[in-house]
């Protein structure tokens, strides 16, 4: 199949491959490629916030480079992949004559230039849409055993990129709903669940943690038109940069002819319709959408071949396109030449700065899975994200780090601070103070609920806190301080009041190891007007509240 690739196309390809390894090598990371590296030091079936499949990329890239290209070198390689199989997608034999417009066409649209070496959990994605799709093809064609067990290895391979992977795959099954009664479709699905089977498990292990934060404990913020609906309609053009007008002409004028066509549209207009929706209650970020950037560049790329207006627009807007992407790419790697300062600017330079002040001590950053990630990235030194009340879970919530940091001389470095005995300045201009800890202990894995079940806000009733203690010791109530955290209905916090919760066993001293402890307390009088949720936090040794429960709904 790869042989025919056209000698024109493959040289191409090739100088595309050789351009983004050498802009991975030399682009330093940004926050989230740190965080993602992160989850790749310890392989699981699943992480906080994503499936396992963009920290299985990056642990492939360290087995061939170190640095950041080891960091993103699979991303290089999917890449190409993507292109690849965007050319095999197309059926018209017209394409061999314009290779240059499907190439200079594909490198213009924005995210899928940028995921051509950035590593994060939209490139396998887009990398195994397009690949769930040529095998869809092929399926609707001729099913047979063989391509059902590709199929479903595919659509698994999908949800392990990113959770609204399931999206495309619900779009393209209701635009055939006769694959209800296939029975080589019903192959793929058991394949798929099969091998899906894992993360299953790792999620009912882990309380289905990822999606009740999703879900249900993700902040969020009161609707404003400009930064939702039309920020949502902006990213729609953004993805797609000068090309969009005559992309969704494309996308207009295309019919449903056959099944696969008919899967593109739905596809296409199902996201759109489905991020339309959501844009009326949170912001839909730019990446969220990505995915219509392949059926739109399929169809695209169809009507250009048979429009010579279309084809002669298109091609010259992505030319504007490519220039515009190329000035920014090297301005990734140059400061000067980027508008504003980006991520990828002066991570080293804050890295060392800190680091040559503290050598080797470990920094425990308040509220930040991303600067933890970035320090211990460039230093290789530990690192730990605190995450207080005021903050979101992470990874850091749920994994091991924090026994490593236990009972060690740290540096606290918290943008709370006012001074401390250490100040370091990023890149950005703003100023962090740290301060020494000599016997750092924090137990923000102590998880609390009420017994009750809780739907107003009575302070006059008497409730049961349980805390149970997951450590492998006895935790001193001594250490411990309780309070109750306000919500508002957007799931900020507005306001945490200390409480005094007593313990049932007046006797005890400690929480137990592995053992669940009862103490009874009231709800605390809140100066806000209705709170909406609440949350019980905890503070050991003087530190910030944590996050200790789930959100509690109040009516």
């Amino acid at each position: 199949m790869f042989r025919k690739l056209p000698k024109l196309l493959v040289i191409l390809l090739g100088s595309l491959l050789a351009i983004n390894v050498l802009q991975a090598y030399f682009t330093e990371l940004i926050y989230d490629e740190a965080y993602y590296w992160y989850y790749a030091q310890n392989i699981s079936w699943g992480y906080f916030d994503h499936p396992p499949m963009v920290a299985l990329l990056v642990k492939i890239s360290s087995f061939f480079f170190d640095g950041e290209l080891g960091v993103r070198f699979m991303s290089c390689i999917l890449s190409i992949g993507t292109f690849i199989i965007l050319w095999l997608l197309i059926d018209n034999p017209k394409k061999k004559d314009y290779i240059a417009p499907f190439f200079v066409f594909g490198f213009s649209m924005t995210l899928i230039n940028a995921y051509g070496f950035f590593t994060l959990p939209d490139t396998p994605l887009v990398f195994f849409t397009c690949a769930f799709l040529l095998c869809y093809k092929n399926f609707i064609k001729n099913p047979t055993y063989g391509l059902s067990i590709i199929l479903g290895l595919l659509i698994a391979a999908l949800m392990y990129s990113k959770y609204h992977a399931f999206l495309v795959i619900f779009f393209v099954i209701l635009s055939n709903i006769k694959l209800a009664v296939n029975k080589y479709a019903w192959i793929a699905v058991v394949v798929a669940l099969l091998c899906y089977t894992p993360h299953f498990i790792w999620l009912y292990d882990h309380d289905f943690v990822s999606i009740k934060y999703h879900i249900s404990e993700r902040p969020n913020g009161a609707y404003q038109f400009e930064k939702y609906t039309l920020g949502f309609f902006v990213n729609l053009l953004a993805i797609l940069g000068f090309t969009f007008p005559w992309v969704y002409k494309a996308l207009y004028k295309t019919k449903a002819t056959d099944l696969f066509t008919k899967a593109l549209l739905y596809l296409t207009y199902g996201f759109i319709l489905f991020f339309f929706i959501s844009s009326f209650n949170r912001r839909i970020q730019t990446q969220w959408v990505i995915i219509i950037s392949i059926p739109l560049f399929i169809m695209a790329y169809n009507y250009m071949l048979n429009n010579e207006n279309a084809r002669k627009w298109i091609y010259r807007m992505a030319i504007i396109n490519c220039i515009i992407l190329a000035v920014l790419r090297v301005g990734l790697i140059y400061k000067p030449l980027f508008p504003i300062y980006y991520e990828t600017h002066g991570n080293k330079l804050w890295v060392n700065n800190l680091k040559s002040q503290i050598g080797d001590i470990p920094v425990v950053f308040e509220n930040s899975y991303r600067y933890a990630p970035m320090y211990a990235f460039y230093t290789g030194n530990k690192s730990f994200s605190l995450n207080n009340i005021f903050y979101r879970q992470n990874q850091y919530t749920i994994d091991s780090t924090e026994s490593s940091v236990q009972n060690q001389k740290v540096l606290y470095a918290s943008k709370y601070f006012k001074k401390g005995e250490l100040k370091y300045n990023r890149i950005n201009g703003t100023s962090v103070y740290g301060n020494y800890i000599d016997n750092f202990k924090s137990y923000r894995k102590l998880r609390c609920s009420i017994k009750e079940d809780i739907d107003s806000l009575n302070t006059n009733t008497q409730l049961t806190l349980q805390v149970y203690n997951p450590y492998k010791e006895d935790v001193s109530l001594r250490e411990l301080k309780f309070a109750i955290g306000y919500l508002d209905p957007y799931k900020k916090v507005k306001e945490v009041i200390p409480i005094l919760p007593m313990a049932v066993n007046k006797e005890s001293l400690f929480l137990k190891t592995k053992d669940t402890t009862n103490f009874t307390f009231k709800l605390p009088v809140p100066k806000m007007d209705k709170p909406s949720y609440l949350k019980i936090s905890i503070s050991e040794n003087g530190l910030i509240y944590g996050i200790n429960s789930t959100n509690m709904k109040l009516n």
